[in-house]
């Protein structure tokens, strides 16, 4: 592995901004950036639809499963002859797939997807949460979507609760835990441009000059 690859594993809340941090801090190094990229490049890779790896996300979304149980991912993928083939967990296994290959050859920064699950056996990788108070969250989805303001708490509240069930399925652990990560940001706190800034100036003081 090269002493100069690194992965910046960004988790986020709704409207908390990351999506945007994580473009920043990838046009600050010149890596590339992935978020539902992935989906397509699993798609490649298992030959199986990207509109079925998106309907999957879907229904993940709207399932009862992740409110009664869980699937620790543990790096198994089930074998095209299976029928259970084209099934959620082995679609996720799959983006999995996609992520250790990528971490395997390249720097880059990746929004959710429990990156920071997947590849926490990966050396130089860093995960980061970033989150906001529910006010702050709901203004910039108003201002982003174009929605009411009910409309967007709504909105926050459901992603959210997606999002966290996700994460628990899928890894076993705590989407909020701060024991989870290497740094949390608080966006209401700090602008966008000083979140990139902590996370340089932790990469300098993590990685030295390798970076």
């Amino acid at each position: 592995m090269a002493d100069d690859r690194f992965v910046l594993a960004l988790t986020r809340t709704c409207g908390s901004g990351a999506t945007i941090i994580g473009k920043m801090l990838a046009e600050e190094y010149g890596i590339g950036f992935y978020d539902k990229k992935i989906l397509r490049m699993a798609s490649d890779d298992s030959g199986i639809s990207e509109e079925l790896f998106a309907k999957a996300d879907e229904t993940m979304k709207k399932s009862l499963l992740y409110n009664v149980t869980k699937k620790v991912y543990n790096g198994e993928i089930i074998p095209p002859e299976s029928p259970d083939y084209t099934k959620n967990d082995n679609l996720f296994a799959f983006q999995a797939k996609v992520l250790k290959e990528l971490a395997e050859r390249e720097s880059f920064v990746c929004i959710g997807r429990a990156a920071d699950y997947v590849l926490r056996d990966f050396p130089h990788v860093v995960s980061i949460f970033v989150y906001a108070p529910l006010e702050k969250c709901i203004q910039t989805e108003m201002a982003r979507l174009d929605m009411s303001r009910k409309e967007a708490e709504k909105h926050i509240i459901e992603m959210d609760k997606y999002r966290r069930a996700y994460y628990k399925y899928h890894t076993g652990k705590e989407w909020e835990s701060p024991y989870n990560y290497d740094l949390c940001l608080n966006t209401g706190e700090l602008t966008y441009e000083q979140c990139v800034q902590v996370v340089v100036d932790y990469l300098k003081v993590k990685f030295g000059e390798i970076l």
